[in-house]
Order: structure tokens, then sequence, then C-alpha cells
């Protein structure tokens, strides 16, 4: 039975599969046309996948380093927190509830609706709104009622949603046409970019930092968490890599520049499969696009159960239940609200708009490091190699990622920013007024549910 406090019970590849089932979505299957189209050349598009997984590298180190030190739920709200920006780890957590977490689940939902429509027209309009809440709901059962079975599920759906890429990369490489890596471009061509190829990666490599929102709930974290982070990192390079290759040898690169669907329109250059290529893609989306509402609905209730035990969130959030050892008001209240904005249109944008403002503390994550590392009580388990460089490698490629943001759409990333200032930072001073808080700079003030 529960002491109020959630209990480790997730092992290695729980951790694992929770990274690399967060940062393996359905945008793998737009994005390798274009990193082509962005790249310029058959080399340097692959190259610019290999950069883009390179990368990420030292930003999972930082987190390592961080979450060995402070095992706790919440990832950067915690590692902000203890930082002594009290304030910007609420925003993050503020932003993150309201305008990121729930909206990404409903998005998710409703594109797996979208393509089992492909097979079955009926759920289209409200039909396909309500299967997309049947759908949160049938998975949120799952995670609400044991982490160690919500583990497990994890484990088995993201190795699942690995398989079909592995059939893409075994048949590319059987039937690549080695013509297609020599690819010039015609006078008059567009330039070749590398950093515009590596630019267009980047979206693909964001999720490993998934798990440190449950490091709180996995055993033996000092271990595990280095593991599973540095191992997520090489396993989706590896197939990212792999399947730009594929691609790339399975169909005219000037073809694959205007492709808005590559994987699929690469499967149909494969003999035998020309004529299933969109089922085929349409299931694997599906697939793909379920591990990742099942991470979702996982790992992000546990950021507000940490505000909400540290008196920055409704006090509920901060309940665990007493037989099922699990958040289950966050469970509930995130869903719900997820459920609800099912209904709505227009999300995709929304969440774009809001994600300028997370990206930004993301980079304040990364430099959390320095200010930590004066706390006594800062004893990571895990210590990267050149933390300094590393650091500043991580940061860079953080403020890469919020740059390319804030130029696809800057005034309305300003005034989302400006929102969740407005609205979060009353609230946060009140709560501070309300329930007080340690003098420690990240202290806990042990407020329980």
């Amino acid at each position: 039975m529960s002491n109020g406090a959630l209990t480790r019970k997730l092992g290695f590849w729980a951790a694992l599969a929770l990274a690399v089932g967060t940062t393996i979505g359905s945008g793998i299957f737009v994005s390798t046309g274009d990193v082509a189209k962005a790249a310029g050349l058959p080399s340097i598009s692959i190259l610019a996948w290999i950069i883009g997984g390179v990368i990420a590298i030292p930003q999972v180190m930082v987190l390592a380093e961080l979450s060995t030190a402070y095992p706790e739920n919440g990832s950067g709200y915690v590692y902000l927190n203890k930082a002594g920006w009290r304030p910007l780890a609420f925003l993050y957590g503020w932003a993150t509830f309201w305008a990121l977490d729930p909206p990404s689940i409903s998005i998710m939902a409703l594109a797996i609706v979208t393509y089992l429509a492909t097979f079955f027209p009926f759920f289209a309009g409200i039909a396909g709104k309500l299967l997309g809440v049947a759908i949160i709901l049938f998975i949120t059962s799952i995670h609400y009622r044991s982490v160690k079975e919500g583990g497990r599920f994890q484990v088995i759906i993201t190795a699942i949603k690995i398989i079909p890429f592995l059939i893409v990369i075994v048949l590319g490489l059987m039937y690549m046409n080695y013509d297609h890596f020599s690819y010039t471009p015609p006078p008059g061509a567009g330039s070749t970019s590398l950093i515009g190829g590596v630019s267009a990666t980047t979206w693909a490599y964001t999720g490993m930092a998934a798990i440190c929102f449950m490091a709180g709930e996995i055993r033996n974290p000092g271990k595990v968490l280095p593991k599973a982070l540095i191992s997520s990192v090489l396993i989706v390079l590896s197939l990212y890599t792999l399947l730009a290759v594929c691609i790339t040898g399975l169909m005219p690169f000037d073809k694959l520049m205007g492709s808005s669907a590559a994987v699929s329109d690469a499967v149909s250059y494969i003999p035998g499969l020309s004529g299933i290529a969109s089922s085929f893609v349409a299931i694997t989306a599906i697939i793909v696009i379920l591990g990742s509402l099942s991470s979702c609905i996982m790992f992000q209730p546990r950021l507000e159960y940490a505000m909400a035990k540290d008196g920055l969130f409704f006090r509920r959030f901060a309940k665990v239940h007493p037989k099922y050892e699990t958040p289950s008001f966050s469970i509930v209240a995130q869903v719900t609200y997820a459920c609800i904005l099912v209904f709505f249109s227009d999300l995709t944008a929304l969440l774009g708009y809001f994600t300028l403002i997370q990206l930004v503390i993301n980079i304040l994550d990364f430099a959390a490091v320095y200010k930590c590392r004066k706390r006594e009580d800062y004893k990571p388990i895990y210590r990267m190699p050149l933390w300094r460089i590393t650091t500043i490698l991580a940061i860079l490629g953080a403020a890469w990622l919020a740059w390319g943001t804030f130029t696809w759409a800057p005034f309305q990333g300003m005034i989302a920013a400006l929102i969740v200032i407005v609205t979060g930072l009353p609230v946060y001073y009140y709560w501070e007024k309300k329930y007080g808080r340690s003098r420690d700079q990240g202290g806990n003030p042990n407020i329980v549910a």
C-alpha cells in the first residue's frame, strides 16, 4: 500500500522504452523529405541525420548528471528549482500543463484516428473525435492502475513500433539503387546546406528527457538513468541514419526532396510492396503514434505531481492512489483536459506557439548545472566528462532549436510567452504566499496531499 509517495518500480528496459518511445514519433514520416530538401545532396542529408543525433548526446549527458544528483520526478522543474530559479521552474510547469502536454495528447490521438480513417471512413467527424477520446482513456487505464504494468506495456509497444522501420531498413538495403547517392543538383537549383539539414532533424531527436520526469520511480537511478539516456540517443541515431540511407537509396533524390510522405513514397519503390505502401505506412504510423501517446500519458502527469508536492500547483495533484501507487489525480486531470481539447481545432499551431517559452527555459535547464554544482547537496553518481564543454554544447543545441522555433513564428511565440508570464506569475506568488517556501533555494515546503 502507498505511504503517500510514489515508489521506485521501473527498471532499465522500461526507462529505455520510455525515452525511445517518446522520441520516435510521427515526425519521422515527413522529416526525411524535409531534411533532404534542406540539405540538397544525398551525402549532406545523411550526414545531417548523424550530426543531429550527435548534438543530442551532450544534452542527455547533462540530464544524466542532473538526474542522478536529484533522482526525483519533475525533470527540468526540479533542476531549475534547485538552481534557485523558482519562478522560472513554476512557469515551465504552468505552460507545460495548460498549453503543451494535454494538447500534445489530443493531437496524437486525433492523428491515430486520421490514419485509422483510411481503413474505416466511418471514423471521420464526431465519430473520429469520440474514438480519439476512447483511445486516450484506454491508454490512461493502463498507466493509472500500475506504473509497473504501464512500464511493461511501454516496452512492448516500443519494441513493436521499431519493427516496421527495421523492415524498411532491411528491404531498403536489399533493393536500394546506389545511383541515387550520386545525385547532382541541376543548374539553378537551390544551394546545399548542412546547417539547414541538421536544423530539420532537430525535432526528431527530442524526447529522451521523458525518463527524467519519472526519475523518482526508477530503481537504481544512478546506474539506470545515464545508461538509458545515452543508449536511447545511440538507438535513435542508428535507426534514423539507417532509415535515411535506405530511403535515399530507394527513391530518386529529386523526388525525395519534394516528398511530404517520404517513408510511404520509399516503400512504394520496394518490389511487391508498391500496392500496399500507403496501408503499410498507415499501420506503422498508428503503432508509432500509439507508442508516443502511451509515453506522454505515462510521464507527463509527474511534472504537476512534483509541483504540487512542492506547493506550486493545486494540492490535489500530489495525491497518490493508495492501492495503485500512481499520481491518480494528476493523471485524471491531465487526460480529462486532453479529452476536452480533442473537440477543438487548430491545436497544432497553438502547441507550436507555446513551445517557444518551454524551449527557452530548456536552455536554462542545462545552464542549471553551473548553479547546482555549487550546492552542498549536489552529489551526482554520474558525472559527465569535460563538463563545462559538454554543458556549453548542450546549451548551444537547445538554443539552436529555440531559435528555429522563434523564426517560424516570432510574434506568436512572444505573445504566447507573455500570456504564460502574465497568467503564471500572479498564481506563483499566490501559492508562494499561501504555502510558503524553504529558505534554502529549491527546497521542499513539505506540502502533502
